[in-house]
């Protein structure tokens, strides 16, 4: 296998990788900013306050993106799986 389809390899794979992180990580961070900066505008210190909506936000962008990350995932499988001949010889 050459140096130029092995980096090549890895880009996509860091690609899919942030496509399929992107979908859970946005959500939950807008909900921790917000229940940040109301927590910071009523004076509430309560660290668990912001657990159950970041995973209701999760598991609902979850059931939402979820036949679109797993559509993603398995064509990138396929095409990994058909490009073997061509990285072994």
């Amino acid at each position: 296998m050459q140096a130029e389809m092995v980096l090549t390899l890895g880009q996509q794979m860091l690609e899919v990788t942030a496509l399929l992180s992107a979908p859970l990580l946005i959500p939950a961070l807008l909900i921790g900013l917000l229940i940040g900066m109301f927590q910071a505008a009523t004076q509430i210190n309560e660290m668990t306050l912001s657990f159950i909506p970041k995973l209701a936000v999760v598991g609902i962008a979850l059931v939402i993106m979820g036949p679109w990350m797993l559509n993603t995932l398995v064509s990138f499988t396929r095409e990994l799986y058909m490009n073997i001949p061509a990285m072994i010889g």
